[in-house]
């Protein structure tokens, strides 16, 4: 098995051309130089490499697919309306390698109803957020490619459907810094990236309002307790003129979310975290916001490789957590 490594484009060509079915991730001026072939990929220039958090625009992190003993592969896209299929699409035994670009309306549909699609949670679907350079927000789009058909894509989504050969199981681990604090229960009316009003205890409150009086750190996010997992929901930040809070990943009414319990030292705690990983990684993201609040530009952490992500896939959209996939013996 190639390890997840980032590449010149000459180097990704070679891979290409040999037949390997990759996960790729760059730059998307680098990503339009590539040929044809079976692989996918969305933009980013942040990366946990051999030598730690790096950005750059001039290699593309290369995860290759076709170690997993894979018997057959798919490549397809998604539009607006076919994004509900693609766990139905996903092999009876296998797994899915998802990248849907940030800040579209493909991006809102599946973080606000992909936990509802029919076969979700049923099949392993793992993926992450394509983005920008933070410099680049509102100017640049982010965009996934489908390496098949060579199209750059801003509001389609792309998949690659890794089916297994028997005696081979996916499964997909979330590695997640944050657990519930012991404060107060928040629940939302209505479902999205964001809020108005909300309930505190049981009493409506403006959430503005809330997070002010009771100064909360906006780097640490609402947590959800979706039977013994902890599900993060990140802030993006709070508009002071309309007093709207809005959020990396939608919240969900009937959830009971609280504030995350303060961790100490970021970084010191998430390579802690990253060294429970596996070895027989095969595929791996992480949030762009652990990179950020932990400062991990230039720093190794554990032994586990991928894009730094604007959000992360297991099944469901997630934000400020570790996901990957392993590819077992049954």
């Amino acid at each position: 098995m190639m390890k997840p490594v980032l590449l010149t484009v000459e180097q990704t060509a070679e891979k290409i051309a040999s037949g390997m079915v990759l996960s790729l991730a760059a730059d998307e001026a680098l990503l339009a130089r590539l040929p044809k072939g079976n692989w996918i990929a969305g933009t980013i220039p942040y990366f946990l490499g051999e030598d730690g958090g790096v950005e750059t625009k001039d290699k593309i992190f290369v995860t290759e697919l076709s170690a997993a003993n894979a018997s057959n592969v798919a490549i397809c896209t998604y539009t607006l309306d076919t994004i509900k299929d693609v766990a139905r699409d996903a092999p009876e035994n296998g797994f899915t390698v998802l990248i849907v670009p940030a800040m579209t309306p493909i991006h809102e549909e599946f973080a606000n109803h992909g936990r509802d699609y029919e076969d979700m949670f049923m099949k392993p679907i793992i993926g992450w957020i394509s983005g920008v350079h933070l410099s680049d927000l509102d100017k640049v789009k982010p965009k996934v490619m489908n390496g098949v058909t060579g199209r750059l894509a801003d509001a389609d989504a792309v998949a690659l459907h890794v089916t297994l050969p028997a005696g081979k199981v996916a499964v997909v681990q979330i590695l997640n810094l944050f657990k519930q604090g012991t404060g107060d229960v928040i629940t939302f009316p209505k479902t999205g990236f964001n809020q108005t009003t909300c309930m505190v205890n049981g009493a409506e409150r403006v959430f503005a309002d809330y997070i002010a009086e009771n100064q909360l750190d906006l780097k640490l996010p609402l947590v959800a307790d979706y039977h013994g997992a902890q599900i993060n929901t990140s802030f993006q930040g709070v508009d002071a003129a309309t007093r709207q809070v809005n959020f990396y990943a939608p919240v969900f009414p009937g959830i009971e979310y609280r504030h995350a319990a303060p961790i100490g030292d970021y970084a010191r705690e998430f390579e802690k975290l990253a060294k429970e990983a596996h070895v027989d990684v095969q595929f791996s993201c992480n949030c762009i916001l652990n990179y950020l609040y932990g400062e991990l530009n230039g720093r190794k952490i554990g032994g586990v490789g991928g894009p730094f992500t604007f959000g992360e896939i297991a099944y469901q959209l997630l934000n400020q957590t570790m996901v990957y996939l392993e590819v077992q013996s049954e």
